[in-house]
């Protein structure tokens, strides 16, 4: 059995106690957390809770721990202290900063003999996988992303901060036009407002202004002023009957040519369509906890991404019945 800690346990730490319950070859060990543990009630009879600041003391009793912390802040401080310990993963989701995120967590897998791997979930994560296969066949073409539709989190959040405003989801919702036009091999040069629409479901204070809330939100720097926003009003009854789901989803498609003359058209698309983010990138994360706790077990140590991780290293089955069933 692999013996998996969960360090964090909010949405994605709990998507990642449903894939470790599902998983015949892992059990939980322990959850770490920075609240007080006597708050904590996982859905695991007999877990363990800890308090993060005792990590270390559970070294010989965790084989890989998931670090389900956040990408702006946790992350990049948490990973490499955690990768210093334990073999760990983390869902690192700021592409920009990839590269020295992994630095840092290299050097410390490296220092104290561990598996690390990094940014896995769906983007980044399958998505960057499928963008790699998809290049690699199709040198000569372009790559589109489509995400959603779908709830942001960080947009919902972005709302949630406006005076006046009570709670709030945000949907990103891809142009079906520009969909089309990429499915259909065109090649277009895609602006971001004609790639994607957001839709907002804002709770307001009674007697707030509800014209400000509006054009405060459609004109946010680096969230809503470069889409075209739409902002819709409800109530409070009306956002937990409708709004309370985490979904989320996407495709990532490349439009190429192949033949002597690059006249030969090609498309091929990856897609999700997801009930429960957390649920789902708990998932991929397990699946990967699974890889890296037997490249450990082959002698490997430093970080990794998806890119570094053969695909039956993510099956429990064998060589042999993989070859048998899915080859």
């Amino acid at each position: 059995m692999i013996r998996i800690g969960i360090a964090g346990y909010g949405n994605l730490g709990k998507g990642v106690e449903a894939a470790v319950h599902n998983s015949p070859d892992m059990e939980l060990a322990v959850i770490f957390t920075r609240r007080d543990p006597a708050s904590v009630s996982p859905k695991t009879p007999g877990v363990r809770v800890a308090s993060f600041d005792s990590i270390a003391e559970y070294a010989d009793k965790v084989d890989v721990v998931v670090n389900c912390g956040g990408s702006a802040t946790d992350l990049p401080v948490t990973t490499p202290k955690i990768a210093a310990l334990f073999n760990v993963l983390d869902s690192f989701d700021t592409h920009a900063k990839i590269p020295q995120h992994f630095a840092k967590v290299d050097d410390a897998a490296k220092s104290g003999g561990h598996i690390a791997i990094i940014s896995v979930g769906w983007d980044p994560g399958m998505f960057s996988l499928n963008r790699m296969y998809m290049n690699a066949i199709l040198p000569n073409g372009s790559d589109y992303t489509f995400w959603g539709r779908g709830v942001s989190q960080g947009h919902s959040d972005a709302i949630r901060r406006i005076d006046g405003v009570v709670d709030a989801r945000q949907y990103t919702v891809p142009v079906e036009e520009a969909v089309a036009r990429v499915r259909a091999g065109e090649n277009p040069t895609l602006t971001t407002r004609e790639k994607h629409t957001r839709e907002c479901y804002v709770v307001a204070e009674e007697g707030a202004d509800k014209a400000r809330i509006e054009n405060e939100i459609k004109t946010m720097p680096n969230y809503f002023a470069d889409y075209d926003t739409t902002v819709y009003f409800i109530s409070m009854d009306e956002l937990r009957e409708k709004h309370m789901g985490i979904p989320h989803g996407g495709s990532v498609i490349r439009s190429g040519c192949t033949g002597w003359d690059l006249t030969t058209k090609h498309t091929i698309e990856y897609s999700l369509k997801l009930e429960s983010n957390p649920e789902f990138t708990g998932s991929v994360l397990a699946a990967y906890a699974r890889a890296a706790y037997r490249m450990r077990q082959n002698g490997e140590s430093g970080c990794k991404t998806v890119f570094d991780v053969a695909p039956a290293q993510l099956m429990q089955e064998s060589g042999e019945a993989l070859r048998a069933h899915l080859l």
